[in-house]
């Protein structure tokens, strides 16, 4: 579902009051306080209490349903289900941060190699190491 957003809110912003939620889940409010109770969904809260559900709410209503009722998996297992899910997505961002905390570090240890090299005096030539030994003896006079 498509939804425009107002200027400065985004898919988690808290919206909808529980029976618009209910009907664009096509779920009833009573399930929706039940998913809430059980961990499935938690909505956001005004400072009454009520409840308010974003756009990611909504899909997470429907997944839920989707999972208990066409796949017949349990709540307790759904609840594991979105946990995992949950956990992977953290685990893909911190690999994303990861990966680019690499490329930056890298980049800078090859921006720093250059400089090195950069700075040689043109006199001095990097001489490979060799493991030869070459052993010098003068000439004798004859």
């Amino acid at each position: 579902m498509s939804f425009p957003f107002p200027p400065g809110t985004d898919e988690d912003t808290p919206f909808f009051v529980i029976s618009v939620a209910a009907q664009l889940s096509g779920l009833h409010a009573q399930t929706l306080r039940a998913y809430d109770r059980l961990g499935l969904v938690s909505p956001g809260r005004t400072s009454g209490g009520g409840r308010r559900y974003s756009m990611r709410d909504i899909v997470l209503l429907r997944e839920v349903q989707r999972l208990s009722q066409e796949e017949g998996v349990n709540l307790a297992g759904v609840k594991r289900i979105i946990e995992l899910e949950n956990e992977v997505g953290a685990l893909r961002a911190r690999v994303q941060e990861l990966t680019e905390q690499l490329a930056s570090a890298m980049a800078a240890a090859e921006h720093a190699a250059a400089s090195v090299h950069a700075s040689y005096r043109r006199d001095l030539v990097p001489v490979r190491h060799e493991t030869a030994l070459v052993v010098w003896k003068p000439n004798s006079k004859r």
